[in-house]
C-alpha cells in the first residue's frame, strides 16, 4: 500500500529522521563520533562512530538494547529542553565527550550512561536520578552532570558520586540554562569543565522574581496544571549569576554588575581562562568579560555597542591560540556582519557570517552567505580565506586537526550528504532519511526593489491552459528563520499543497536573516507594516511572472508562530488581499511573548507601549470579514494558548465568526504522527473551502 504524503512527513518528523548530525571528531584524527536513527521511519536515536583508518561505521549505542524505560519518563528539564530545540526525535538526542574524544556521556530514561568510543562498550553509572546534560571532563576522568536542580560529579567508574553544591531553594538551580537563555539565546547549557578538570563554572539561576503561568489540560481535568515560570515582556527574568566551582574547596561568584548586564549570554573556559558574555536588557549592549579562576573577579575584554541591538551570534566568543578574541562586528558601512580576529575585520563586506563552527590555532571554520538563500562553510587562516563548500546549497560542518566534515542539503537532489575529508582519504557517513514521495518543482524570484527572496510552486503538471489557481502564502516570514533556501526538502510539504490545487508563494521578507543589518532591523518597533508589505510584494511579483497560474481574487494565506501572526494580520488588515487564513499557534498579544525576544524588536512595554498595540491583533478583532482559523496546542509553553484564547474571545465579542481547532496534549510543535497528518489535511480542507 502507498503512504500518503502527509503521513510520510509525519512518519518522518519531516525526513529528518536517519539524517546524521552532532558529529564530534577525534583530534588524533582517528573517529568522528555522530547521532542517527536507524532508518528514516525510527525516532529513536542512537550513537555510532566513523573509524576513519578503515572508514568502517560502528553502532556504539542503541538506546533499544539498554534496557531502559521509554521517552515517558524523560525528566521535565529534558522535555523542557527538547522543547527549546525543537527536538523531534528521542534516544539519545545529544551527547558530550572529553578532549580525545574517548568517552562519551549521555543520559537516556533519566540514567546515565559512558560509551567508550574506542572500545564500544557502554556502562551505566550509579548516578542520582533523573540525570540532565551530563558531561565529562576534558581528561575523562569524571562527569558532570544536574539531578534535581543540583550540580553532581561523579568519577567514570562510578565511584564518589556527590553533590557540589546544593540548591538554597525549590526557586534556585545550578548548572541549568534558564528558558530565556535555552528559547532566545540558544544557550542549552549552564555548567563548564575548566581544562584540566579541577573546577566548574555554573550557572545559578534564580526564578523566584519571575511570574508563574499554569498549563492546563482540559482533556483531562484529573491531571494537575502545569506551574510555568514565563517571563513575558516587561516582567521581571530569573536572577541568573555565575559561580567557580572547584571539585575541593569553597566555591566563588564571578563578579559583573548584574543590574546592568542581566543576561549571561554565554560562556567558554579554554586555555586562556574563563570567559564570559554578558547583555544589558535593551540588548544594545554587550561585554566579552574574562574571568579570574583564582578570585572570580572579571576584566573587560571587548565591548559592543549598538543604538538599535545586537545580534548572538553561535560560536563566538572564542579565541586563537595566542589569545586573539574571534568575535563578530555590525559593520554598518557596508551593511554586513563581518568576522573579527583581534579586533580586525577578516571576511569582506557581503559576506554575512552566520556562524562560528570551530575555532583551532589560528584558523576559523565558519557559515556564512553571499546569496541569502545559500549557507556556505567557509575558512580563514592568517592571508588566506577559502569557501569550502561548492554548488547552490545550504551546508555545514566540524573540523579538528586535519579532518573535516561537510554536510550538504542541496536544491537538486534529496536528503543530506555528509562527506568526511581526512588525510587516508574521504568518506561518506550514510543518511538514512526516507525519499520523499514528492519531487518539488521550485521557481526562486526576486521580488521587487528589495529583491524580497520568493518561491513560488504550482501543481505537478500544471500548464498554462489548465488555469488559474487559487493561491497559498506560505511564510514564516519574522526573524531568525528563513523559508526560501536552495534546498530541496525545504518544499516537499509546499509541493504537495500545490499539488492540492494551489499556487503556493513563499516569501522572506524584511527581519529575515543574512540580509544584513539594515534588513534585519527595519521592524524594529513595527512587526506588522514591513513584513505584511514584503508579502505583497511577493504575491504581486508571483502573479506578474506567473499570470496564467496565480489567481490574486482568491488568496489563503498559512503559518505557524510568528507565522501564524503573520496570517492573522494579513486578513484583519488586509482583506482586499487577503481571503482566507490558517493561524497556528500566533502570538496575537506581544504582551504575553517572553523578554528577550520581545523586547529586543518593540521595546520595554512600560516605555514603548505604543509599539504593542500597534502590532496586537486583539484590537483588529472587529475587522474581521475574512474566514480564520485558530489552531493552538493546549500544552504550549512558549506561545501559550491564551494568545488564541483571547483573540477569539475578542472576535466572539465583536460577533466575527471564525473557526478554533485546539490541540490536546499538545506544544509548539506537533511531532505525533497522526496530529500532525490530520493537522495538514484540515487546514487544506479549509482553504478549500473557503477558496473555492
Amino acid at each position: 500500500m502507498t503512504i500518503s504524503f502527509p503521513r510520510q512527513s509525519a512518519r518522518t518528523r519531516r525526513f529528518t529522521l536517519g539524517v546524521p548530525r552532532g558529529f564530534q571528531i577525534a583530534p588524533d584524527g582517528s573517529l568522528v563520533a555522530f547521532l542517527r536513527t536507524r532508518s528514516g521511519t525510527d525516532p529513536v536515536t542512537c550513537l555510532w562512530a566513523l573509524d576513519l583508518p578503515t572508514g568502517t561505521e560502528r553502532l556504539i549505542a542503541d538506546p533499544a538494547e539498554l534496557s531502559v524505560p521509554g521517552e515517558e519518563d524523560l525528566p521535565p528539564e529534558e522535555r523542557a529542553r527538547r522543547e527549546r530545540a525543537r527536538e523531534q526525535a528521542g534516544g539519545i538526542v545529544g551527547f558530550a565527550a572529553d578532549r580525545r574524544l574517548r568517552t562519551a556521556a549521555f543520559a537516556l530514561g533519566g540514567r546515565l550512561f559512558t560509551a567508550d568510543l574506542r572500545e564500544g562498550t557502554v556502562r551505566a553509572l550509579p548516578a542520582a536520578t533523573p540525570v540532565f546534560d551530563p558531561r565529562p571532563d576534558p581528561t575523562g576522568r569524571r562527569v558532570a552532570y544536574v539531578s534535581g536542580r543540583t550540580l553532581r560529579v561523579v568519577d567514570v567508574d562510578g565511584g564518589d558520586d556527590r553533590a557540589l553544591v546544593q540548591p538554597e531553594s525549590d526557586q534556585v538551580s545550578y548548572g541549568l540554562a534558564e528558558f530565556i537563555a535555552a528559547e532566545e539565546m540558544g544557550r542549552m547549557r549552564g555548567h563548564w569543565w575548566s581544562p584540566d578538570g579541577t573546577a566548574l563554572l555554573a550557572a545559578r539561576v534564580d526564578e523566584t522574581p519571575v511570574t508563574r503561568w499554569h498549563i492546563a489540560d482540559p482533556a483531562n481535568p484529573d491531571r494537575p496544571a502545569t506551574e510555568v515560570a514565563y517571563p513575558a515582556a516587561g516582567t521581571p527574568n530569573a536572577y541568573v549569576a555565575l559561580y567557580l566551582i572547584p571539585l575541593e574547596g569553597e566555591r566563588r561568584p564571578v563578579v559583573w554588575d548584574q543590574s546592568e548586564f542581566p543576561y549571561l549570554v554565554t560562556a567558554v573556559w579554554d586555555r586562556h581562562g574563563p570567559m564570559v558574555v554578558v547583555q544589558s536588557r535593551d540588548q544594545r549592549v554587550m561585554r566579552v568579560l574574562a574571568v579570574d579562576p583564582a578570585s572570580g573577579d572579571t576584566s573587560v575584554l571587548h565591548v559592543s555597542h549598538d543604538p538599535v541591538w545586537l545580534e548572538i551570534v553561535p560560536g563566538v566568543p572564542a579565541r586563537t591560540d595566542d589569545g586573539a578574541l574571534v568575535w563578530t562586528v555590525e559593520d554598518a558601512e557596508t551593511d554586513t556582519r563581518r568576522l573579527t580576529v583581534g579586533g580586525e575585520p577578516v571576511t569582506p563586506p557581503g559576506l554575512q557570517v552566520r556562524s562560528v563552527l570551530e575555532v583551532e590555532g589560528d584558523s576559523v571554520l565558519f557559515t556564512a552567505s553571499e546569496e541569502p538563500t545559500e549557507v556556505h562553510v567557509w575558512s580563514y587562516a592568517p592571508g588566506e580565506l577559502t569557501r569550502l563548500s561548492e554548488g547552490q546549497g545550504v551546508f555545514g560542518g566540524a573540523r579538528s586537526g586535519k579532518v573535516t566534515v561537510l554536510t550538504a542539503s542541496r536544491l537538486d537532489r534529496h536528503g543530506v550528504q555528509v562527506q568526511v575529508t581526512a588525510p587516508g582519504g574521504v568518506h561518506e557517513i550514510a543518511s538514512r532519511a526516507e525519499t520523499p514521495a514528492i519531487t518539488p518543482t521550485v521557481h526562486l524570484l526576486q521580488a521587487g526593489e528589495r529583491r524580497i527572496r520568493t518561491a513560488v510552486l504550482l501543481p505537478t503538471g500544471w500548464k498554462p491552459g489548465d488555469g488559474r489557481l487559487p493561491v497559498l502564502m506560505d511564510p514564516y516570514g519574522g526573524p531568525h528563520a528563513q523559508r526560501v533556501l536552495a534546498v530541496r526538502r525545504a518544499y516537499t510539504e509546499a509541493q504537495w499543497l500545490a499539488d492540492q490545487g494551489f499556487a503556493v508563494v513563499i516569501a522572506d521578507g524584511r527581519g529575515t536573516p543574512a540580509r544584513g543589518v539594515r534588513w534585519e532591523r527595519a521592524i524594529r518597533g513595527d512587526f506588522a507594516g514591513p513584513v505584511l508589505e514584503d508579502q505583497i510584494t511577493a504575491l504581486e511579483e508571483a502573479a506578474r511572472r506567473f499570470p496564467d497560474a496565480l489567481d490574486t481574487g482568491r488568496v489563503g494565506i498559512r503559518g505557524w508562530s510568528f507565522g501564524g501572526w503573520l496570517a492573522a494580520l494579513a486578513v484583519l488588515r488586509r482583506p482586499d488581499v487577503f481571503h482566507a487564513a490558517v493561524a497556528g499557534a500566533p502570538v496575537t498579544d506581544w504582551r504575553l511573548y517572553d523578554t528577550h525576544y520581545t523586547e529586543r524588536y518593540l521595546g520595554h512595554p512600560d516605555e514603548e507601549p505604543d509599539n504593542y498595540v500597534r502590532n496586537s491583533l486583539i484590537e483588529d478583532a472587529p475587522r474581521l470579514e475574512r474566514p480564520l482559523m485558530l489552531i493552538h496546542g493546549l500544552a504550549d509553553d512558549n506561545v501559550v494558548a491564551a494568545h488564541t484564547l483571547r483573540l477569539s474571545s475578542a472576535l466572539l465579542a465583536a460577533g466575527r465568526p471564525h473557526t478554533v481547532l485546539p490541540l490536546s496534549g499538545v506544544t509548539h510543535m506537533t511531532p505525533q504522527e497522526v496530529v500532525a497528518e490530520n493537522l495538514l489535511l484540515l487546514q487544506v480542507d479549509f482553504l478549500k473551502t473557503h477558496l473555492g
